[in-house]
C-alpha cells in the first residue's frame, strides 16, 4: 500500500472507531498497487482489534486484504505455510479464542482460498466451534439463545465447511487433529438431546478416519461428508430419536460403502506422495489417526455417546472390513452398548 503513510492511523486508534471514510482511505491505498506488506497486514489486525465500533464495509475489506497477503503474495503463492498460519493464529487469538466474527471469517476465507493449508489452522478453526459448544459463548453465539452443551445446525454446517476447505479438491482423509476436535465436541453434547445433523457429520467423519486407517482409498470430503440427515426435531421421545439416528446412519453409510475401496499398490504410493507433498509445501507434519488412538477415543467418557452408538451399531451390523484393532473394539463396545 504505497499511500499507507498518509492514512489517519493515529486518529483511528484514538477514537477506537472505524468509519466509512477510513475504509475508503484503506481501499484506495490498497488498490493503488494491490499489495500489502507484513507490517501493513499486522497493522490492519491491530486496528481491527482496537476498534469496538466498525463500519459495515470494514469486515469484507479486512478479510479479503489479509487473505490476499497470506495466500497470494507470500510464497509459495496459492498455499499457506505453517509459519504464516502460526502468525495468523497468534495475531487473532487470545488464549486460543477468537473474539470477533470477522476474525473467524478471515480464518475460513484463508482456508477456502489456499489450495493447501497446515492442519494446525484447520484445527484452530474447528476449535472455535468447539469453544462455542462447550462454553455457550463467543462470537458464534452472539445474539443466539443456545446453552452450553448444545450444537446448532449452523455450527455443524460451519464444521463441514472447515473440513471441506482443508481437504481441498483432492481425496484427503480426515486427520487425527481434526477427528480429535470432533470427538471433543461429541463428548460436550453427549448430555443433550441427540442432533441428527451433528450425528450425520460425526459418524461420516469418523468412519472416514477408520476406513483410511484400515487401508482404504477414501472419496473426496465433499462426497464422504455430504449431509443427508433428515429427522423430525419436534419428537421429544429420546428413545425414538435414538432409533431414528441408528436407522439414518445405517442408510447413509450403507449408501457410501461403494465410495471406499481397497487401495492398489499404485494408489498407496500416490497417497503417500501426496501426503508428503502437502507436508513439504506447508512445512508441517500431518498426524494420521492410527487404529490404537481411535480405540482410545471411542467411549472415552466410560460409555458411548449417542453418535458413537450409531457408528458402532452400523459397523457391527454391516461389518465392513476394518483394521483388526478396530474390529475388536467395535465388537466389545457394541456388546456393552
Amino acid at each position: 500500500m504505497s499511500g499507507f503513510a498518509s492514512l489517519p492511523i493515529e486518529h483511528i486508534f484514538e477514537r477506537q472507531t472505524i468509519e466509512f471514510d477510513d475504509v475508503l482511505f484503506f481501499k484506495r491505498a490498497f488498490y493503488e498497487d494491490g499489495l500489502a506488506s507484513l507490517d501493513e497486514a499486522d497493522l490492519l489486525i491491530s486496528i481491527h482489534q482496537a476498534c469496538s465500533i466498525r463500519h459495515a464495509d470494514w469486515p469484507e475489506f479486512f478479510v479479503e486484504t489479509i487473505t490476499d497477503y497470506l495466500v497470494f503474495q507470500e510464497p509459495p503463492r496459492g498455499y499457506l505455510t505453517a509459519a504464516n498460519a502460526n502468525w495468523l493464529i497468534e495475531r487473532l487469538s487470545r488464549e486460543g479464542k477468537i473474539k470477533s466474527k470477522a476474525e473467524i471469517d478471515l480464518v475460513l476465507n484463508v482456508l477456502d482460498k489456499a489450495r493447501w493449508a497446515p492442519a494446525s489452522l484447520s484445527k484452530f478453526a474447528l476449535e472455535q466451534v468447539k469453544q462455542a459448544v462447550v462454553s455457550g459463548q463467543g462470537p458464534l453465539r452472539q445474539g443466539k439463545l443456545l446453552p452450553a452443551g448444545r450444537i446448532s445446525d449452523a455450527e455443524v454446517d460451519l464444521l463441514r465447511r472447515i473440513l471441506y476447505a482443508f481437504g481441498g479438491d483432492g481425496q484427503v482423509p480426515m486427520t487425527r487433529s481434526e477427528a480429535d476436535v470432533l470427538f471433543d465436541i461429541d463428548e460436550a453434547v453427549a448430555g443433550s438431546p441427540p442432533n441428527a445433523v451433528w450425528t450425520d457429520l460425526f459418524v461420516k467423519a469418523i468412519a472416514n478416519v477408520m476406513m483410511s486407517a484400515s487401508g482404504y482409498s477414501v472419496p473426496s470430503r465433499e462426497e464422504a461428508l455430504r449431509q443427508e440427515a433428515d429427522l423430525d426435531k419436534d419428537d421429544d421421545e429420546q428413545t425414538s430419536i435414538l432409533f431414528s439416528l441408528l436407522s439414518m446412519v445405517h442408510a447413509n453409510l450403507s449408501s457410501m460403502q461403494d465410495a471406499y475401496h481397497d487401495q492398489t499398490v499404485e494408489e498407496r504410493a500416490l497417497a503417500r506422495l501426496e501426503h508428503q507433498r502437502i507436508e513439504i509445501i506447508t512445512n508441517e507434519n500431518i498426524a494420521d489417526a492410527d487404529p490404537s488412538w481411535l480405540v482410545s477415543r471411542l467411549g472415552r467418557g466410560g460409555r458411548l455417546t449417542a453418535s458413537e452408538r450409531a457408528l458402532v451399531s452400523y459397523l457391527n451390523h454391516e461389518s465392513p472390513r476394518i483394521h483388526p484393532t478396530l474390529t475388536e473394539a467395535v465388537c466389545r463396545l457394541g456388546q456393552a452398548a
